[in-house]
């Protein structure tokens, strides 16, 4: 009797607690964790870009930030935070504890930088991917002045002043960097290198005549090229680009196989929750399709190029050749 007693006690016992339960579950009452899981983000998202204001990563992550701001219902605001061609702004949202900060992932900070500094202040596995982005081809484009009007002409009068001109870049080992000693290298020519603190300075100085040329990615560059202040002698893209049909690819101009394109992708610290990070994710997908794109921005056909990275962090190592 008492034995049976003691059963009953604990099956109402049991009866009561989940009964409990489900109220609190319908008057929202459950532990602050689940709530925050439910409804994050909970403020605004600090969407970081290692770069200066003025190149394409600006095109890119502020296009990206006002439709995430829609879809996850708060505001993503961009934040520039340029220098040590990206480390200063990885090495910060690397260790950013508030899970509400992610950065703007690039070939540069993420492929590039593992190999030409000796002491990396961050490590690949301090952050994981959320989405590819955008791949944007680098353009290489001359002074009105230079007399060359596609890429042969350019590689003959280069040849014919070894060391004379000079193209700038955003800065030492940035996209537009290795794009040009690609194309040096590819092409046998000698043209100095003049790095700047960003693309927005370097298009001033090469629009007033004080640079010869660069390479710069399509976003930041198509509207000076539309407007004349520059001149573009060949694309870096497999394809010519829609909004340049008449400007020959580099390939098509005697270099077989060159491609020099640059993607852009969502990262986050490896600390972000996973079902945020499984929620920023799924809302960034959608997004990037719906985001309306600048017309300066490379229509690019590849379905593939707006997919979620499914790649985890072996993908990111392998983009660096395996370093960690």
């Amino acid at each position: 009797m008492e034995h049976s007693l003691i059963d009953g006690t604990a099956r109402l016992t049991r009866r009561r607690v989940l009964s409990g339960a489900s109220t609190l579950v319908a008057a929202g009452l459950l532990p602050p964790l689940a709530r925050a899981q439910a409804s994050w983000p909970t403020k605004p998202i600090r969407f970081v870009v290692p770069f200066a204001p003025g190149g394409s990563s600006e095109i890119v992550a502020r296009s990206t930030a006002a439709e995430l701001s829609k879809t996850l219902g708060q505001s993503v605001f961009v934040d520039n935070k340029p220098g040590a061609a990206g480390n200063i702004a990885m090495s910060e949202v690397a260790r950013a504890e508030d899970q509400h900060t992610v950065i703007l992932g690039h070939i540069g900070t993420l492929a590039v930088n593992p190999y030409i500094f000796e002491k990396m202040p961050w490590k690949l596995s301090d952050f994981k991917p959320v989405s590819l982005l955008a791949k944007v081809p680098s353009l290489y484009v001359v002074h009105p002045d230079v007399p060359a009007r596609n890429l042969r002409e350019f590689i003959a009068y280069a040849k014919s002043r070894p060391g004379k001109l000079s193209y700038g870049s955003a800065g030492n080992g940035s996209a537009g960097h290795l794009a040009f000693e690609f194309l040096k290298m590819s092409a046998d020519i000698f043209m100095l290198h003049v790095p700047y603190r960003g693309t927005g300075p370097m298009l001033t100085d090469l629009m007033a005549g004080r640079l010869e040329a660069s390479a710069v990615g399509a976003a930041a560059i198509i509207p000076f090229i539309k407007a004349g202040k520059v001149r573009c002698i060949a694309t870096g893209s497999a394809q010519r680009l829609p909004q340049l049909p008449d400007v020959p690819t580099v390939a098509e101009q005697g270099f077989p196989g060159f491609e020099m394109t640059q993607w852009y992708g969502l990262i986050a610290p490896a600390n972000l929750a996973p079902d945020h990070l499984a929620k920023l994710s799924s809302e960034t997908r959608p997004s990037r399709r719906r985001t309306p794109w600048p017309d300066c921005m490379p229509t690019l056909p590849n379905p593939s190029v707006t997919r979620r990275i499914s790649l985890r962090n072996s993908l990111l190592r392998s983009r660096s050749g395996g370093k960690k």
